[in-house]
């Protein structure tokens, strides 16, 4: 790379000019800042402004530069200059929409605006040019393991899209349980009557596709590789070994009905005329055009009675928390069958609560009143072998009993999501104990579905009730393992039109990736990012935690056991950053040594002034947005926080913060995601892990004569506009009360 040479540009539009002094700003870029070129514009968006940035780039050869103006996340399109290293400091949202236009703060203010210059200029001087990883390689090919609706869709998009799409199925035929249905449930208004399930025609359009291939009673043997770079081997009906490279991976594995013999009080199995709502579909397509007979004698069916939520929204060991979604709907269509044979079968769905979410919805629901089809709400506490459905009739507060001929259970859809890989290590940590109880023992079983070489385990995580971890906040296809999708029923319940639906957002995702994964870029929520994790060897203690702190199976260990990165699963959070004992860990345009020289760039008052300073280490993806917004809002608070913007609050090490009270902050404040069961957090356990990592230095603190609340990790979301002031304002409030930091004496 050239020498380089920094340059600070100011603006002075949206009011920056008239409330802040920027020539002194410009003095102290220059005199403090040590940079080469400052300049100040009226409008530094618009195309003159944007022209001198781009002159000073291609004329005076200047390679970093500081942008103070807005926030960062603002004019991202006009502020995008090619082959430069580049920073934006925010004066607007971040300094004079949050402090109040007056002569009594006129002071304060401008010392947030001078101190966010410095800040600017002193990370510049520590970042380095993105580089790219070097292992980025393009491949247009993207597996689909599993060829339900949700497979075949996502294939069809790719295949529309240009890409190539590779669907291994493990049955005999596509179409998942889409295709064991006699109809759906309507997505096209008026939404009156079953719809065709149009799985044929999805058939066909695979068939059209050349660059669609299919592999029917197939399994996925082997997944290794990144994006870009993945291989899968695919054993297939023949024996044989398939072995073929692939850009991305979408998993989209489905479900299996839960299994209706475990519902005892239902006497399931021991009546032929007690069926689940599989067992009716069967019965309907065998059926074709005529009349559903009763299993048990072929007689017709004068009473048919819909048991909702069988096994399901339940407290019981063995049964389902959750609502699968689609059965009230399903109901309906089911009661509409018989009731579009014969109006006068009797058909009533008893229901606790009656959900028909998606396009249909409501609309639905009243074709089937208009249809005489009756609903009954009510539990079901019995089903008896002799057909009598007894149950409370939560209308009449009373307890009754139903006869019918046949029964159907609304029981629930439980992912195929492989192998809870967090039980297998829960079970590890716990080898030696004399016993192993039935629950982990069924969490652990099942069949692998990617058979993935990762360090971390054979299948992706699962978030809870075995469907696949992902983002569901935000992104919410998005898996712990970079590159690897997960879509419809393996992710959440869903009917046919909402997994169509997310296949169609898995497979934009897809392409997405190995597009990024081409070009060395980082996957979301950094996507675009062609930085890297790096380290110095001859610093590293070998301890590991790197490797197991990384929620994206990035990095393993070479034959030397010291960390080996995997750049193209690396999602550019930091982890292993803050993780590292002894901060060898980097970036090329973030690391301790940016965040360390902003820190140490603030000028703290001493004592005497009664100016205290306040270090807000702000997640980018939920506190530094709600953040601007409450600049947008124009919400005031605290004029003595700084704040620096984080990748994840997972890359914070605990040396930093101990660093910044022992050099004279008052108080430091890490403002991260909601962790727990429910995460929001976009890399997983960042937030977790700062809350653990700040939990420990307690006493180092305490070592130092500091109060241990000087140091707050709090939850916040991207919605908490009001709060995150307020915290700001609270922990001013507990520094007036406990006094400045010893340090500044």
């Amino acid at each position: 790379m050239s020498e380089e040479k920094s340059a600070c540009y100011i603006c002075k539009g949206c009011g920056i000019g008239e409330r802040l002094d920027a020539g002194q700003m410009s003095n102290i870029a220059k005199r403090e800042g040590r940079m080469q070129i400052v300049k100040e514009h009226d409008f530094l968006c618009n195309a003159e402004g944007v022209k001198m940035i781009q002159d000073d780039i291609d004329n005076e050869n200047v390679n970093k530069i500081c942008i103070a103006a807005c926030s960062r996340r603002a004019k991202t399109e006009a502020f995008s200059f090619e082959g430069v290293m580049m920073n934006r400091t925010n004066l607007r949202e971040g300094v004079i929409w949050v402090r109040p236009d007056d002569e009594e703060s006129k002071e304060t203010t401008q010392e947030m605006a001078d101190d966010y210059i410095r800040m600017g200029c002193a990370d510049l001087k520590y970042m380095n040019m993105e580089s790219g990883s070097g292992q980025q390689m393009r491949n247009d090919h993207i597996l689909v393991v599993g060829g339900g609706v949700g497979g075949m869709t996502a294939a069809i998009e790719a295949a529309q899209a240009g890409y190539k799409a590779t669907i291994v199925e493990k049955s005999g035929e596509l179409g998942g349980w889409a295709a064991k249905l006699k109809s759906r449930t309507p997505s096209i208004a008026p939404y009156a009557d079953p719809a065709d399930t149009e799985i044929e025609a999805m058939k066909a359009a695979i068939d059209a596709f050349a660059d669609v291939t299919v592999h029917l009673n197939a399994t996925v043997a082997k997944t290794s590789g990144a994006p870009g770079r993945f291989s899968a081997d695919i054993a297939t009906e023949s024996g044989s070994v398939v072995t073929e490279n692939f850009g991305a991976i979408i998993q989209a594995t489905g479900f299996d009905a839960y299994d209706a013999s475990k519902l005892e009080q239902y006497s399931y199995g021991k009546n032929a005329d007690i069926v689940d709502q599989a067992g009716l579909e069967a019965l309907a397509l065998a059926a074709g055009d005529g009349e559903i007979k009763r299993p048990s004698n072929g007689d017709a069916v004068k009473r048919v009675v819909f048991v909702q939520c069988a096994g399901q929204r339940s407290d019981k060991d063995g049964e389902l928390s959750y609502c699968s979604g689609h059965c009230c709907s399903t109901s309906i269509k089911q009661a509409m069958y018989f009731k579009d044979q014969n109006p006068d079968i009797d058909t009533q769905i008893i229901y606790t609560d009656l959900r028909t979410p998606g396009s249909a919805g409501e609309d639905f629901y009243r074709s089937g009143q208009n249809k005489g089809v009756t609903f009954t709400k009510g539990i079901v506490s019995e089903v008896t072998a002799d057909l009598k459905v007894k149950l409370k009739d939560l209308i009449l507060d009373e307890e009754i009993e139903e006869q019918a001929d046949l029964v159907v259970l609304a029981t629930g859809q439980v992912p195929n999501s492989g192998i809870n890989i967090d039980a297998i290590a829960s079970d590890d940590d716990e080898e030696g104990s004399e016993t192993e109880t039935e629950e982990s023992s069924n969490e652990i079983a099942g069949v692998s579905v990617l058979n993935l070489d990762y360090r971390q385990g054979p299948d992706m995580p699962q978030l809870r009730d075995g469907y696949a971890d992902s983002h569901f906040i935000c992104f919410p296809y998005e898996t712990r393992r970079t590159g690897i999708y997960a879509t419809g029923t393996v992710r959440r319940p869903m009917d046919i039109q909402q997994t169509k639906d997310d296949a169609a957002g898995a497979a934009l995702k897809a392409i997405q990736a190995l597009e990024n994964a081409a070009l060395g870029r980082a996957a979301h929520p950094r996507s675009g990012d062609l930085s890297f994790p790096q380290f110095r060897k001859e610093g590293c203690t070998q301890c590991k935690r790197c490797t197991v702190e990384c929620p994206f199976g990035a990095i393993n260990e070479d034959e030397e056991r010291y960390p080996e990165f995997n750049e193209s699963r690396c999602r550019r959070c930091g982890t292993c950053m803050g993780a590292c004992p002894v901060r060898v860990i980097s970036f090329e345009n973030y690391s301790l040594n940016t965040l360390g020289a902003q820190i140490k760039a603030v000028d703290i008052p001493d004592e005497f002034e009664e100016k205290p300073r306040i270090l807000v280490l702000a997640c980018e993806n939920d506190a530094y947005p709600a953040l601007d917004q409450a600049g947008m809002n124009k919400i005031t608070y605290n004029p003595f926080v700084r704040v620096i913007p984080v990748r994840c609050l997972g890359s914070i090490n605990s040396s930093l913060v101990i660093d910044a009270v022992t050099s004279g902050y008052d108080g430091v404040m890490l403002m991260g995601c909601p962790k727990g069961e429910n995460y929001q957090c976009h890399f997983v356990r960042g937030s977790e892990m700062a809350h653990e990592r700040m939990g420990k230095i307690e006493d180092t603190l305490q070592g130092q004569g500091l109060e241990p609340e000087r140091v707050q990790t709090d939850e916040v979301s991207i919605a908490d506009i009001q709060r995150i002031p307020q915290l700001f304002n609270e922990m001013g409030e507990l520094i007036d009360k406990v006094g400045m930091s010893p340090f500044k004496f």
